[in-house]
């Protein structure tokens, strides 16, 4: 039986049991906790430790419906190029709690638990520059805290993502949206390996699996296409404008990586691109093949093109 835990301001929540990643080989980090809103957030560290010194971080932010695994083929990459990696889960993913109530997951919560991740990190990441890269919702959420936030964050890396603003990505998105609150079973692992471009082993596709032994487990996953803001009633609709505002004057160095055959958002890199000033002039690439979860197809290629573009200074 699921036990349902409580914060002490009374959200529901459970926590996946550690047993259900005890078999993933390939994801050999220990995992760390901080303490949002009462919950308990998930995330690794790699490469150097340089808490308190003058060292950038790469915050690498995961989507929908995946967690910090996702990254796994790029984080030995950046950090054996001497970066600071860390990956959290987000709230209701990965090894992070999750609230057993729908309502309980916002858009306007998930920036606000990044934020506050952020700073009960603070002092691990030490002084340095944070460098975001953030795809799906890594990207949705990774925006709008750097939109509200524009001292934070130094350089922004985008793939396959988006900022919406009460209209739909596409007829991808529709459907997606759609089946996921129809299909009976949300399979994690299943939805993982068909937006992909290549094959993932059944391993890998157990891993994504493991954070969701039940139902109980899937809120987060379950909500999350409900919260695009895609009809202009959406209550996120003037945040996210608000967030237009400023990545509209936004000069600070903005790289996009993009896989194009992806059918939900592989057309957005050039709106990203020409909107956001900082990305002008920048080494912007796309990559094939790859899916949606370009991370899963492209991802040793992705963090080369991240350490080359840091390297240029």
């Amino acid at each position: 039986m699921t036990e349902i835990l409580t914060t002490p301001d009374g959200t529901a929540f459970v926590r996946t049991p550690d047993e259900r990643f005890a078999a993933i080989a390939d994801y050999p980090y220990e995992p760390r906790y901080a303490t949002v809103d009462g919950l308990r957030m998930a995330y690794i560290t790699a490469g150097p430790d340089d808490s308190g010194g003058g060292a950038a971080t790469i915050l690498l932010l995961h989507g929908e419906p995946t967690w910090g695994y996702l990254y796994r083929k790029m984080i030995p990459v950046l950090a054996n190029a001497g970066h600071r990696v860390m990956v959290p889960d987000l709230i209701g993913f990965g090894r992070s709690d999750k609230p057993v109530e729908r309502s309980a997951y916002t858009y306007a919560g998930h920036v606000g638990w990044m934020s506050d991740f952020l700073d009960a990190t603070a002092a691990e990441r030490g002084s340095g520059p944070l460098h975001l890269f953030g795809q799906d919702w890594g990207g949705l959420i990774g925006l709008r805290l750097a939109a509200e936030n524009p001292d934070l964050i130094d350089r922004l890396i985008l793939a396959n993502t988006a900022l919406p603003v009460g209209e739909s990505p596409g007829a991808g998105f529709d459907f997606w949206r759609q089946f996921s609150q129809d299909v009976p079973f949300l399979d994690c692992g299943r939805l993982v390996a068909n937006a992909t471009a290549t094959m993932l082993s059944e391993a890998a596709v157990e891993a994504y699996r493991a954070p969701f032994p039940a139902e109980t487990h899937l809120a987060g996953a379950r909500q999350f296409p409900l919260l695009v803001p895609v009809t202009p009633d959406d209550p996120a609709v003037g945040a996210n404008r608000a967030a237009w505002e400023v990545l509209s004057q936004w000069t600070k160095p903005v790289l996009t990586l993009w896989a194009p055959g992806d059918p939900v958002l592989g057309g957005l890199q050039p709106f990203m691109v020409e909107r956001i000033p900082g990305a002008a002039g920048q080494p912007h690439a796309q990559f094939e093949p790859a899916g949606h979860f370009i991370q899963e197809d492209q991802g040793p290629a992705l963090a080369e093109a991240i350490n080359a573009w840091l390297a240029e200074g």
